[in-house]
């Protein structure tokens, strides 16, 4: 803790990079895995998993609220000595001691510099996680396999995480509800480095010219951020820096179908997480009133007998507050549950843990206009709630973008494309504490990039950071299981673009052997964005440096000021077949004609790296918005994609407002 003087002073010593205030941060399973493609059964029997046992020997390091060790999902039974690399520690507190450290969680340690009392006094001064999210992220990059496991019933199979051989490292940075600071965040991201730790999976957002995390990328880490949970909002996507891996949500083909009967024996079907408790009743199941007031906000619900009795609401999108307001009005009243009728979203699916004891049901407005219908005509309007079901299979579409996973373009960096990819993170089933829980967020979906990540790693321990991150982004799906475009909810739903989910939804097997990469050395980084270590206290990395950033060796193109034609050159490097030749295919953004020189690249043992360019040319005059195209190089059996934006722009700093 330092005055504003002696921030001054410190920040002129020769040792001290940067002097910066320290902000708040906050953070942001049994089917994903299988959805994705990477079966626990089959163990040894591919490419991906074949050569390297689920990544027993790389270590995941998780930035989070800690982690519970006595979870199943955390068994290191089976597992060989800790690699002698490792240089961590197992850091003690007053509910936990050096043996919750193990051959599976081969360290732990916790900060709390700048947190305040309010926060600490609500969990424990030690790696233990009262909260959930961190066991929960954990267990979803590198849980050992457990069987049977559940929530409540609902999503019962094997619980695991991507490199379910993989080691874990603890630092926990956020106390109570989820309170950390850029200290407690950059001193973890220090030790994580000297540790040896090989992935840093960040389920939070993070100031975007963070220095710890670029030292960390320099050092050979591949670090995985959640893009954050503030779509479908444009620019809203959060750690937009080009050396992280940046991960949106998406859903996968599981749903929790509900039966509601009404009273007139009509049965509709909704989507919740009700089940039964263990000490329910058969009349708990029953039927019960129908109550449906003016509307569900607190100041017009108040007062509201829901005794024993069904709510019925009404939503618009983003009525988040009534949702929960009034899913806690009905506990509070002794009520039987809510049918919360709604555009058609999967938005208030993340707020439905708030729901503990009761039935909350979520149905589009069609059934809920089917529901007023009856209640209109009905004396005493009656309905019965039976338990959600789990379904699971190509009946559901899957994949699609999640409402709530913020988009593009990134308000930091708009040359550089944001999110890089989506992956799993609605309805996640995870460990938390002893049991298991669903969750949803992007704080869900990084720690399966960071679970394939880390496969990759054993698979191709030569593979550079940036290598890692085209392979996930050029092999990624752009369509569904039906080969129809993937889409992203919003309002309306649309056909998903690159602001939405980057590449596309990872593809863990195609990722495993993509034939060629966009490689950068770290130090490039620095060229093209300013992050040259300089002494004086306000360094940023600044998006005007010397070369426009597009200019850098990413697996994307994005020209958001195109004027006149640019040229772009991009260096890829064959890790396929050693004799290859691609042939180039291009997807012009509208507006825009894309030129590829050369059009065909021949790879042989003496030429494993071409460089091509890439000439983008505005065919209109005009104050445009994004287009988006592809560029992709194909051969037999492989397909190399790159996602392309432009904005045709006549001069800077123009307001798009009506």
């Amino acid at each position: 803790m330092l005055t504003a003087e002696q921030a001054k002073q410190l920040a002129e010593f020769p040792e001290v990079i940067s002097v910066q205030p320290s902000k708040r941060h906050t953070p942001t399973t049994t089917r994903s895995w299988d959805f994705l493609g990477l079966n626990h059964q089959m163990m040894g029997s591919d490419m991906l998993h074949g050569s390297n046992s689920g990544g027993e020997d790389v270590i995941i390091g998780v930035i989070d609220t800690g982690i519970w060790p006595e979870s199943r999902s955390f068994n290191d039974a089976g597992y060989g000595p800790v690699p002698s690399r490792w240089k961590g520690k197992c850091q003690v507190g007053h509910d936990w001691g050096s043996k919750n450290c193990s051959r599976k969680i081969v360290g732990a340690r916790f900060y709390s510099a700048g947190v305040p009392d309010q926060f600490l006094e609500t969990d424990s001064l030690s790696p233990r996680d009262h909260n959930g999210h961190g066991t929960h992220c954990a267990s979803t990059a590198a849980g050992s396999a457990v069987e049977a496991a559940s929530f409540h019933g609902l999503a019962k199979g094997v619980a695991r995480g991507g490199a379910m051989r993989a080691r874990i490292a603890v630092y926990k940075s956020f106390w109570g509800l989820g309170f950390g600071n850029t200290a407690t965040v950059l001193a973890a991201i220090d030790d994580a480095v000297h540790d040896g730790v090989d992935v840093l999976s960040m389920s939070f957002g993070i100031d975007e010219n963070s220095f710890g995390v670029l030292h960390a990328v320099q050092k050979g880490i591949t670090v995985v951020y959640a893009g954050g949970n503030e779509g479908p909002r444009p620019q809203t996507v959060r750690n937009g820096a080009p050396w992280a891996i940046t991960v949106a949500a998406s859903k996968i083909d599981r749903s929790f179908p509900t039966m509601i009967t009404l009273g007139n024996k009509q049965q509709i079907v909704g989507q919740s997480l009700y089940c039964l408790g263990k000490n329910s009743s058969k009349s708990s199941s029953g039927f019960k009133g129908l109550v449906v007031p003016v509307s569900c906000a607190m100041d017009i619900l108040n007062g509201t007998d829901v005794k024993g009795q069904i709510l019925f609401c009404t939503m618009q999108p983003g009525d988040q507050d009534v949702f929960q307001q009034a899913s806690q009005y009905v506990q509070d009243g002794g009520g039987s549950g809510v049918i919360f009728a709604q555009y058609t979203t999967d938005l208030s699916f993340t707020a439905l843990d708030v729901c503990q004891g009761i039935a909350c049901i979520l149905v589009d407005l069609d059934i809920g206009k089917k529901i007023a219908s009856y209640m209109d005509d009905a004396s005493s309007p009656m309905a019965k709630i039976e338990p959600a079901r789990t379904v699971t299979g190509k009946e559901t579409l899957a994949p699609k973008v999640a409402m709530f996973s913020s988009r593009g373009p990134s308000p930091d960096y708009p040359a550089i494309i944001k999110p890089d990819i989506a992956a799993p993170g609605v309805n996640i089933l995870a460990a938390k504490e002893n049991s298991y829980a669903i969750l949803s967020g992007t704080s869900m979906a990084a720690p399966h990039v960071a679970g394939v990540v880390a496969l990759l790693k054993a698979l191709h321990p030569n593979w550079s950071s940036a290598a890692i991150k085209s392979a996930i982004i050029t092999t990624a799906h752009i369509t569904d299981e039906h080969g129809m475009p993937i889409l992203a909810e919003g309002l309306p739903r649309k056909i998903a673009d690159p602001f939405d989910y980057g590449g596309g939804n990872i593809n863990p097997r195609g990722a495993a052997d993509p034939g060629l990469v966009y490689d950068i050395d770290p130090q490039d980084y620095d060229k093209y964005l300013r992050c040259t270590i300089i002494k004086r206290a306000s360094v940023h990395c600044n998006a005007t440096g010397m070369l426009p950033v597009y200019h850098l060796n990413l697996p994307s193109i994005s020209v958001p000021n195109l004027r006149s034609p640019v040229t772009v050159s991009r260096t890829v490097t064959n890790v396929g077949d050693v004799d290859s030749v691609y042939h180039v295919e291009i997807q012009s953004p509208v507006g825009v004609r894309m030129e590829v020189d050369p059009p065909v690249l021949v790879f042989d043992a003496k030429n494993k790296v071409h460089t091509f360019r890439v000439k983008l040319s505005p065919l209109w005059k005009l104050q445009g918005d994004y287009t988006f195209g592809s560029l992709t190089w194909g051969n037999v059996g492989k397909v190399v994609r790159i996602p392309v934006a432009a904005r045709i722009t006549i001069q800077d700093f123009y307001a798009d407002v009506a």
